[in-house]
């Protein structure tokens, strides 16, 4: 099989993208319904992703020539502003992948006059939810049977990771978690009770009272989005989850490495 093309792009600021459009899945006409695919069997899918995360989705599919716009050092990734060169990548992609909470993707792929289709991921790591990401989008690249290949492998994985934690349930019995909303798959991935959740918004001291009532054993925070101690007089552990992938595009090591923090925190 080929290997995974990765290419991020870096460059001085765009001043044409000080605008921000409304994220429209119907944008410019383009089609990014599930029957959207390319137009030749045998061609491999030019993918161009807003970020790794997309990209790892994309990379799981079966995409084989995967760009990155945004780099992977950039912490918060709608905040980035897009380059230049950015353009010039999705001008020739037969795919641009975002998400719906990063408003410069159709801005950048109008400015680029690019004919790829514009496809909105819904970028959520719960396994079962990923697993039917990728399906789909397997679907929509025409390599379908990679696409089901990984997630059979994600099955796999999820299920020993699952089995590990388990083992590792301090004095053998599920613990109470409280989980920032993007991060409440790790605690699936744990078999974790969660007893509350909170963000995106900024938590209210009331909010912030209830949940240390709730007397958690931790807390999964989402290191993307972390304003620092969630609950810091409760005595809960806090885990950082980390969602997006490295520049390797490996989707199932964003769960091996959770697995590996919460481990650790429980041990």
């Amino acid at each position: 099989m080929a290997r995974t093309r990765v290419r991020t792009t870096r460059i001085a600021s765009l001043v044409a993208l000080s605008a921000v459009l409304p994220l429209l899945t119907g944008c410019g006409g383009e089609d990014t319904s599930s029957s959207a695919t390319t137009d030749h069997k045998d061609h491999k899918p030019v993918v161009v992703a807003t970020t790794t995360w997309e990209g790892a989705f994309a990379k799981a599919a079966g995409a084989e020539d995967v760009t990155v716009i945004v780099p992977q050092s950039v912490h918060h990734a709608p905040d980035y502003d897009p380059k230049p060169s950015d353009l010039a990548a999705i001008a020739n992609a037969d795919f641009v992948l975002y998400a719906p909470f990063e408003p410069y993707a159709p801005k950048i792929k109008e400015a680029a006059g690019s004919k790829a289709k514009l496809v909105e991921v819904n970028l959520d790591n719960d396994p079962t939810k990923a697993g039917a990401e990728v399906t789909r989008l397997g679907g929509l690249f025409g390599t379908k049977e990679a696409a089901a290949q990984w997630k059979t492998r994600l099955d796999g994985e999820v299920t020993k990771l699952n089995g590990e934690l388990k083992a590792a349930w301090p004095g053998g019995k599920s613990p109470a978690v409280v989980a920032q909303v993007f991060s409440t798959w790790a605690a699936g991935l744990t078999g974790a009770t969660t007893v509350g959740t909170y963000g995106p918004e900024p938590v209210t001291p009331a909010r912030l009272a209830s949940l240390s009532a709730k007397k958690p054993a931790f807390v999964l925070d989402n290191a993307h989005m972390s304003t620092g101690t969630v609950l810091p007089d409760s005595g809960a552990k806090q885990v950082e989850i980390v969602n997006y992938p490295g520049e390797d595009l490996d989707l199932l090591a964003v769960y091996r490495n959770a697995a590996a923090a919460l481990k650790k925190a429980m041990g």
